[in-house]
């Protein structure tokens, strides 16, 4: 048994199966914890915050050195290179993402050698492909995943300036607009490569509604707005309708496009609906892209276990509805319930990926 410091002896989770090697995991770079797996125990540290803060750093290097004490045979970091936690050890194994998410959630659902339709959204998350992930729809176990549907890309003009900015989102849903993209600055930037990312962010496609929906060009922290949509659409007391959007096919994995909602939205601001009706029928929107996306992919792989995961699921109304959908569909479904969903989970999901690849080899 590994003895632990009293700060670090409430965070420990039983795995379904045993880790043959120790395997220490650094997490990412907000809202980090790092964790260490060893035989079927994982033990994960206090939340470090955010590591582009120095007391955030000092935390996790302080963590980071108690469990490197206990001789890992493997160290797993995020798979984006520019993270603090991903540069701590230069031979760290990279784990992707959303993978990470939805691995931490099979992991303290002790589910064991099965696969599920995992639905990963959250703000960001580096892709295998280099693009931004974060509306994600997964078919993984432990050791592999792959990307079977996302949420449509769209630029993130000004990168992360476009979180605060989120009028800079709804332009681009709209392809720039001359209505939206006054003189064209936008447009401009994007076509001339600068500093626009792709993403497929869940996180960014609620900031853009909640632009959209409340009036607001600016924000003044991360997901401002999509706390402020939350709080609108339960408010409203009333019955509503998914609004409208397309899914379709490229090159095998489905593509989740909303500017039919967004659209639609634009027309119920016209008429003078509730905000609240339009904040309520967004957020039915989002869990109906889920609904159909699961069911779609369980008829392709026959997977009929899901497991919700990233900082978007903290939204109490989205996981209601979603569930409902899902569990009226027949799904198994698994939610967070001792780890957060947010990225403080992230660390116990990559140590369970980092293991469960040590255990296949021969």
């Amino acid at each position: 048994m590994i003895k632990l410091s009293p700060k670090l002896r409430d965070k420990i989770i039983e795995l379904n199966f045993k880790i043959k090697k120790p395997v220490l995991a650094l997490g990412p770079e907000v809202k980090n914890t790092v964790c260490f797996a060893r035989g079927n125990l994982a033990f994960i540290s206090r939340v470090h915050a955010d590591l582009s803060n120095p007391i955030g750093l000092l935390d996790f290097e302080q963590d980071a050195a108690y469990f490197l004490k206990k001789k890992p045979k493997v160290i797993a970091c995020d798979l984006h290179p520019d993270y603090q936690s991903s540069k701590y050890i230069a031979s760290a194994l990279g784990i992707q993402h959303h993978h990470a998410h939805i691995a931490s959630c099979m992991a303290e659902n002790g589910l064991k050698n099965r696969k599920v339709i995992g639905v990963a959204f959250d703000g960001t998350g580096l892709g295998s492909d280099g693009t931004l992930w974060g509306g994600e729809f997964l078919a993984c176990d432990y050791r592999n995943y792959k990307r079977l549907a996302h949420l449509k890309e769209i630029p993130l003009v000004g990168g992360e300036r476009a979180i605060l900015e989120p009028w800079r989102l709804v332009a681009a849903w709209f392809n720039f607009s001359p209505k939206l993209d006054k003189g064209g600055l936008l447009k401009k930037i994007f076509s001339a490569g600068i500093n626009s990312p792709l993403d497929s962010s869940m996180g960014r496609l609620f900031d853009a509604a909640g632009s959209l929906i409340l009036g607001r060009r600016k924000a003044n922290f991360e997901a401002e707005l999509a706390m402020e949509l939350e709080k609108k659409a339960r408010e409203y007391g009333g019955k509503g309708t998914e609004y409208g959007f397309e899914i379709k096919k490229e090159n095998g994995i489905y593509i989740i496009d909303p500017l039919k909602m967004f659209k639609q939205i634009v027309l119920d601001l016209r008429h003078k609906e509730q905000k609240e009706k339009l904040a309520f029928r967004f957020h039915l929107t989002a869990a109906n892209m889920i609904k159909k996306i699961c069911a779609a992919l369980r008829k392709e792989t026959g997977i009929n276990i899901t497991a919700l995961s990233g900082g978007v699921f903290q939204n109490k109304l989205l996981l209601k509805l979603s569930l409902d959908l899902l569990y009226k569909e027949g799904f198994n479904v698994l939610t967070h319930r001792k780890l957060s969903c947010n990225d403080s989970g992230i660390s116990l999901g990559q140590a369970v990926i980092a293991g469960a690849r040590i255990n296949s080899r021969k």
